[in-house]
């Protein structure tokens, strides 16, 4: 796990919108070629054309680079904006001199062949133009490296809220009750201490439930027909816990083939009706379990009886435990609104869990 956030928090060559020497490459090669032909169609010569683009490559590579990995971070990021415009200016100033010295030198006296009149000397109508031009580009350039950089900020947030969301769900799935591991194991010490028939069936049952909780846990949904015989398992170790004072009746109705359900969300329900139901309650118990598939929705529905002693004071310890809990939240993180519909109630001594879900 912490590996995977590393991954996700390190800017590596391969993450989407991470700028790589190639792209570099091919940008300014696009752009080196396009200016070239640009102005060597425009003076019809291309000789010329390739000196002077050759320079002004140059000098816009050296000061976008110096403006986005120097200025920016170290300004910008810092939130000194004067000085950084006072910088920038000053390096728009720089380049713009040698570019006027370097064209005049090594390529032709006229340095500005494009203007409105011959250019042999700094005046201020060309500096003004080519300060201009070069803040052009540094702005482009400095624009497609800040939209990366937040585009790629930003698939970081969502990698790190989902590898997040993931983490909780996967946690919230493990937090079914230990105390049924141990009731149950205990049950089975009696069972074997009597030499009961019903050990190996107990034994099989709890490894049939175990198997499922381990390994067919993990996905976001499981089918509908092995989340229910993994409930069926649960039911028939507690029916062999409470013997003939347990009534449980389960009623399934519709099509469950190929329909799908978030792991182990239901099973929470059915641990809080025999903490709160049959752990509270003397003598015989009846719990009523429904699973109505209409269309895409399935309909679940528990009832189990208030323990007595609740009965006055109407304690809604159930709606409080840690079981709905982790189903609530469950629910919000794995569903979407409009996919379920949750109701918790007391009606005639009975607690009622009404789920309508998207299966």
């Amino acid at each position: 796990m912490l590996r995977k956030i590393k991954n996700i928090l390190n800017v590596t060559p391969g993450n989407n919108y991470s700028i790589t020497a190639k792209h570099h490459v091919i940008f300014w090669l696009v752009y080196f070629l396009f200016t070239t032909f640009k102005w060597g169609s425009y003076f019809n010569d291309y000789a010329y054309s390739l000196k002077t683009t050759f320079l002004g490559f140059i000098i816009h590579m050296t000061l976008s680079y110096f403006n986005i990995y120097y200025l920016m971070p170290k300004f910008v990021d810092k939130r000194k904006y004067l000085i950084y415009i006072l910088l920038l200016f000053t390096s728009l100033f720089t380049m713009v001199l040698a570019k006027f010295y370097f064209t005049y030198f090594l390529v032709d006296h006229n340095v500005w062949p494009e203007g409105p009149e011959v250019t042999n000397e700094l005046t201020l109508n060309y500096t003004i133009e080519m300060m201009l031009g070069e803040l052009y580009v540094v702005s482009f350039v400095s624009a497609i490296k800040v939209t990366l950089d937040r585009l790629r900020e930003h698939k970081k947030l969502i990698d790190v809220e989902k590898l997040q969301l993931e983490t909780e769900l996967r946690f919230l799935r493990t937090q079914m009750s230990p105390h049924f591991f141990f009731n149950t194991l205990n049950n089975i010490y009696s069972l074997a201490v009597e030499k009961s028939d019903k050990t190996p069936k107990t034994i099989l049952k709890l490894s049939e439930l175990m198997r499922y909780l381990l390994h067919e846990t993990n996905q976001k949904r499981q089918c509908l027909s092995k989340e229910i015989m993994c409930l069926q398992n649960y039911l028939d170790l507690e029916r062999i816990r409470y013997g003939d004072s347990l009534l449980i009746n389960v009623n399934i109705s519709g099509e469950i083939q190929g329909k799908e359900i978030a792991p182990m969300l239901l099973l929470s329900f059915i641990e809080n009706a025999f903490k709160h139901g049959a752990n509270k309650n003397t003598g015989e118990i009846e719990i009523n379990i429904s699973f109505i598939i209409i269309d895409d929705f399935l309909n679940f529905q528990i009832t189990n009886p208030i323990p007595a002693k609740n009965n006055k004071n109407k304690i809604p310890s159930f709606s409080g435990g840690i079981g709905i809990g982790n189903v609530k939240k469950r629910l919000e993180l794995g569903y979407k609104p409009d996919e379920y519909y949750l109701t918790i109630n007391e009606n005639n001594d009975q607690y009622v869990v009404d789920l309508k879900i998207k299966v």
